[in-house]
C-alpha cells in the first residue's frame, strides 16, 4: 500500500457503443439496453477484476448483478457472483476504445438499442466501446512505478511525480471528460500538454486517450505516446513508448480533504513544535495543515499530518501527533456548530484550548470552565479567561475555525447526478450527467460559492439556490461522510436536489440528498 494509505478508487464507467448510446442495466427484470444517451446511476459499470488471473474481468451493475454471456451469445446481467459466463477480456483498440471477449466462447459483445449480443467472431464497430469514467473528477494521481504522487511544481510550470504523500492543494488533480478524452487539469487551472508544459486553454495537445492495463491507467497523447514520469523530479510528459509499461501506468486516489484549524486565540493548530499539538502558529504551512481521513460506517474521523502520524489521544487529555496505525484513540469526532466545529476524542471529552495553547481532550460540553482560572473583578462579576492578551469568549476555548484548503475548485455530485447551471434561468440542476466547475472561496468560517461568470450562488425567498448573485452570500460546509459533504444556506437549512432535479436551499435534515461527493 502507498505512503498514503489510500487503495486505488474503484474503476467505475460508462460504456457507450458506436451510436453514441450508453450500456444501460435497467431496474425492472434486469434487462440490458444500449439507449440511454447519458451517464446516470443506471449506465455505471464497476470492473472486478480476476484475483488469480488479473487479464480476466467482470462487469458488474449498479444493481450489483454481472454481464454474463452464453455459448449462443444471449447477454445478461442477473448474476448475483462470478461464475464462468461473467469472465471477459478487454481487447484495446489503436482509438482508445474497447472490445469485450467473453473468455469461455471467444465472441464479442456488442450491438444497439436492445439488441445486444456476445456472437461476433470478428471486432466490427458494432462490438466497439468508448469508456467514460463515472468517478468523481477531482483525485491523487499515483505513478504505479515510482509509487510517488503527482502535484503542481509552481516553480517549474509543471506537473511533477516525486511526493510521498499527495499533500496540499497542488496535488489534486481534476480530469476534464471532452469529446471521449481526458484533460489533466492543475488546481490553478492550466492543462497538462504531452510535452510537459502548462496551458491555460486545453486543445489537441492536451487531450488525452484512456486506456486500461491490468487494473491500472494510461494516458495515450493524439500522437500514440504515452505520458510517464520524466528525470530525477519526475516531471509528468509523453515518452517514447508506444505500449505501455510499468512506468506509464497510474492509480487515481480519493483525495481527503486537508484543513486548518484556528483556535479561539487566533493562533492555528500545529505540529511544527514537536509532538504534542498546541494552537500557537499564526501562519499555514504543511504543519498546520492535516488530512481528515472519515471512517465510511462510525463517520468518526482521524487527522493525519503530513508527515503521515496520526492525531492520538494520550495520558490525561493530551493530544499527540504519534500514532502511525489507526486505533481507538485516534478516533475522533466532528460536531458542526455553523462557522465553528467542536471536536470530541475517544475518552468522550471536547478538546480545548489552554492558556499556552496547548490542545487538551478535558472538557465535559461545549463552554465547559471548570478548568479554567477566572480573573474577578468584583464579587459578582466575572471577566472572560486570558491567554496571550486574548479574551475568550464563554465557550470559545473548546471551538475551533476549521477552513477546507484542497478544493479550490469545487464539483459536487449528489444522489442523482452534477451540480450544473441549467441552461434556461439562473437556478442550479442537482441531476446532471456532466458538471461544471465552481469556485470556493473561504470568508471567517464561512464560504462563497462563485461559477465560471463570476457571479455567486444565493438562496432566493423561493428557497431556490440561485447562481447570478453581484454580491457573495455566507455557506457552511459540512463534512459529514467519507468523500461527501453538506451545505448550509444562511438560512440554515441543507442544500438538497429535490425529485425535478433542481437546488433548493430548504432542507431540514440531513437526507441523502442533501449530500454531496466532492
Amino acid at each position: 500500500m502507498p505512503a498514503n494509505g489510500n487503495h486505488p478508487l474503484k474503476l467505475q464507467f460508462g460504456l457507450i457503443n458506436h451510436e453514441g448510446r450508453y450500456l444501460t442495466a435497467e431496474n425492472f427484470g434486469y434487462k440490458l439496453n444500449a439507449s440511454a444517451p447519458s451517464l446516470k446511476k443506471k449506465q455505471i459499470w464497476t470492473l472486478e477484476q480476476d484475483s488469480q488471473e488479473t487479464q480476466v474481468v467482470y462487469l458488474r451493475s449498479h444493481l450489483g448483478r454481472y454481464l454474463a454471456s452464453d455459448k449462443d451469445g444471449k447477454v445478461t446481467c442477473e448474476a448475483d457472483g462470478h461464475n464462468s459466463n461473467c469472465r471477459f477480456l478487454i481487447v484495446p483498440q489503436s482509438d482508445g476504445r474497447w472490445a469485450l471477449q467473453s473468455e469461455q466462447y471467444l465472441r464479442f459483445f456488442g450491438g444497439s438499442r436492445d439488441y445486444l449480443s456476445c456472437f461476433a467472431q470478428i471486432i466490427t464497430d458494432a462490438e466497439l466501446w468508448a469508456m467514460h469514467l463515472a468517478l468523481h473528477p477531482q483525485a491523487n494521481l499515483l505513478s504505479v512505478a515510482r509509487k510517488r504522487y503527482a502535484h503542481l511544481s509552481t516553480e517549474e510550470g509543471e506537473i511533477a511525480v516525486d511526493r510521498n504523500i499527495p499533500w496540499g492543494v497542488e496535488a489534486l488533480l481534476t480530469l476534464v471528460y471532452l469529446d471521449g478524452k481526458y484533460c489533466l487539469k492543475t488546481c490553478d487551472s492550466r492543462f497538462l500538454s504531452s510535452d510537459g508544459k502548462l496551458q491555460t486553454e486545453n486543445g489537441r495537445a492536451t487531450a488525452y486517450t484512456l486506456e486500461l492495463k491490468c487494473g491500472k491507467l494510461a494516458f495515450k497523447d493524439s500522437e500514440g505516446k504515452y505520458l510517464s514520469p520524466m528525470g530525477p523530479t519526475g516531471t509528468l510528459r509523453s515518452g517514447r513508448c508506444s505500449k505501455p509499461g510499468k512506468d506509464e501506468l497510474f492509480d487515481l486516489e480519493e483525495s481527503h480533504p486537508q484543513v486548518v484549524l484556528k483556535a479561539a486565540n487566533g493562533r492555528y493548530v500545529s505540529n511544527r513544535q514537536g509532538v504534542s499539538l498546541a494552537a500557537n502558529q499564526e501562519d499555514e504551512t504543511d504543519m498546520e495543515t492535516f488530512q481528515m481521513e472519515i471512517d465510511r460506517d462510525t463517520k468518526m474521523c482521524t487527522f493525519r499530518t503530513s508527515q503521515g502520524f496520526y492525531w492520538a489521544l494520550v495520558a490525561h487529555g493530551g493530544v499527540q501527533s504519534t500514532a502511525t496505525q489507526i486505533s481507538e484513540n485516534t478516533m475522533f469526532s466532528v460536531e458542526w456548530l455553523s462557522h465553528k466545529v467542536a471536536i470530541k476524542a475517544s475518552n468522550g471529552k471536547y478538546i480545548c484550548t489552554k492558556k499556552n495553547g496547548q490542545l487538551l481532550a478535558v472538557s465535559d460540553t461545549i463552554g465547559d470552565f471548570s478548568s479554567l482560572s477566572w480573573r474577578i473583578s468584583s464579587p459578582l462579576i466575572l471577566v472572560e479567561p486570558t491567554c496571550f492578551g486574548f479574551f475568550f469568549p464563554p465557550g470559545e476555548d473548546e471551538q475551533l475555525t476549521l477552513k477546507l484548503i484542497n478544493r479550490p475548485m469545487l464539483i459536487l455530485r449528489g444522489e442523482n447526478g452534477f451540480i450544473c447551471h441549467h441552461k434556461n434561468s439562473n437556478t442550479l440542476d442537482a441531476s446532471r450527467s456532466v458538471y461544471d466547475i465552481f469556485t470556493l472561496q473561504y470568508s471567517s468560517g464561512a464560504y462563497h460559492i462563485k461559477g465560471v461568470d463570476g457571479r455567486f450562488w444565493y438562496v432566493n425567498s423561493s428557497g431556490l439556490v440561485c447562481a447570478d448573485g453581484e454580491a457573495p452570500e455566507d455557506f457552511t460546509l459540512e463534512l459529514q461522510e467519507r468523500g461527501r459533504l453538506a451545505i448550509r444556506g444562511k438560512n440554515g437549512k441543507y442544500l438538497r436536489g429535490d425529485q425535478g432535479g433542481t437546488l433548493k436551499g430548504d432542507g431540514l435534515s440531513l437526507s441523502s440528498s442533501a449530500l454531496w461527493e466532492f
